[in-house]
């Protein structure tokens, strides 16, 4: 569960847009129905809409029941609370199921599952590993626990649960298979799929958040399910730890490219990357000695441009890509091998191969440019006394002269470049060369 103070990482354009252009689709046709949200990924500012936005509509059209199947690593401690204080007010019965197999509800999902009127979870899933975590990967402040233990203490003992081993989730990262959970009295009951929950559940009697008592009929009762909009969708999948990975490496890879092959569009792309990433790594359990592992990686390979062959530089950067690849979640978020492996055989490749070829090639592009202005003639646009303007071809150029001061009007030869700068002399002048050009030659 990420603290409160990394949400001003996240863009407040992208929450206006998000939460102003893509609301949670309504489910048409839901009166006594039951509602299916889906919590699949990280908890951020788009499902806290989604979510909030979902139970409401529900409540409003009438439903039996609004069913929230959970699979997530946790996210934002802001928008976990967003969440479960919706559930907890909710004016409709909220269950909440950790499915399919192999999925989890933890960290801030453990919250999430506890606030919810019936807690479920399939065979073969997971809940809790509650601990807040600061940006390092460590356990954030003393007083960050105690909050989040107290909080979710509050939250399981309203709804009748253990809290004790809620709050040892929050204190001890304790975490739970949904057999262990049935029998410590964390949830209330396994199902393997969502008709047997439903069927579980039938005729069970909850009570809502103003006292009154709420009985769930599932008996032909329509599932409906509620999607997020696509701009939520959108924003939502970016929120990924593999894409975040991805993107924050070969952000960094292509803002280093600008700087060897300038262009511009190396750097466009990858300074968006790099923001998008940063986002992400906003709202996941990110931790320091990833970062810091995949800077060194990024400058590994740019002191293996330094060179020839394949040395101790590419190694220690494809070492390095994948350690920092690796650690860059904490356990509840991991990169999966089969995106870290591949990054690490295409960025070696990247580097040693088209970094270098694009080097190579632009330092040829200039050789030729430099071979194909000496010798040229010209006419001096603004004096050079030494520097000036001249006008070679149609075209002007920053100018030095190397001996005499050439005035407007005079014509001068070309008899170097150094960098987009040429060494120009008087036509009359006998044609020379200056040290580290070529031989002058007429046009």
């Amino acid at each position: 569960m990420r603290g409160t103070l990394r949400a001003w990482w996240l863009s407040p354009v992208l929450v206006t847009l998000a939460l102003g252009l893509a609301a949670p689709a309504s489910a048409q046709g839901s009166s006594g129905a039951v509602v299916e949200l889906k919590l699949d990924g990280v908890v951020d500012p788009f499902t806290a809409d989604y979510l909030t936005e979902g139970i409401a509509q529900a409540a409003d059209q009438g439903a039996t029941a609004v069913l929230v199947t959970i699979d997530t690593p946790g996210g934002l401690d802001s928008s976990m609370r967003e969440i479960t204080q919706a559930i907890l007010n909710a004016a409709v019965p909220v269950i909440g199921y950790v499915a399919p197999s192999g999925a989890r509800a933890a960290s801030a999902g453990t919250f999430i599952l506890l606030s919810t009127n019936i807690a479920a979870m399939a065979p073969g899933t997971n809940v809790g590993a509650a601990t807040p975590v600061g940006l390092s990967g460590a356990v954030a402040s003393e007083k960050a626990v105690n909050d989040a233990a107290a909080y979710i203490r509050s939250i399981a003992e309203a709804r009748g649960r253990n809290a004790d081993w809620a709050e040892s989730a929050v204190r001890d990262a304790a975490s739970a298979s949904a057999e262990e959970a049935l029998e410590l009295g964390v949830i209330d009951l396994i199902a393997p799929d969502v008709p047997s929950l439903l069927r579980e559940v039938d005729g069970t009697t909850v009570t809502l958040s103003d006292g009154t008592q709420a009985t769930i009929d599932t008996t032909g009762a329509p599932l409906v399910e509620d999607s997020m909009g696509w701009l939520q969708t959108f924003l939502h999948a970016l929120l990924n730890p593999n894409l975040a990975f991805v993107f924050f490496w070969l952000g960094l890879a292509l803002i280093v490219l600008e700087f060897f092959v300038p262009g511009g569009i190396a750097g466009a792309i990858g300074g968006l990357m790099l923001v998008a990433s940063i986002v992400a790594l906003g709202m996941l359990p990110v931790q320091l000695i990833g970062v810091v592992l995949l800077v060194a990686s990024v400058a590994f390979f740019v002191l293996e441009l330094k060179h020839p062959g394949i040395g101790l530089p590419a190694v220690g950067g494809v070492v390095c890509l994948v350690l920092g690849g690796w650690f860059l979640f904490g356990e509840t978020a991991r990169v999966s091998w089969l995106v870290i492996l591949p990054v690490a055989v295409i960025a070696t490749a990247f580097f040693l191969i088209v970094v270098r070829a694009a080097i190579r090639l632009r330092r040829s592009s200039v050789e030729m440019r430099d071979e194909t202005l000496v010798g040229l003639e010209g006419i001096v646009v603004n004096d050079c006394a030494p520097s000036g303007v001249v006008q070679i071809a149609s075209e002007e150029w920053t100018a030095e002269a190397v001996r005499g001061n050439p005035v407007r009007g005079e014509r001068i030869r070309v008899v170097a470049m150094d960098g987009l700068t040429l060494k120009v002399e008087p036509v009359e002048a006998p044609s020379a060369a200056v040290p580290g050009g070529s031989e002058g030659r007429q046009a």
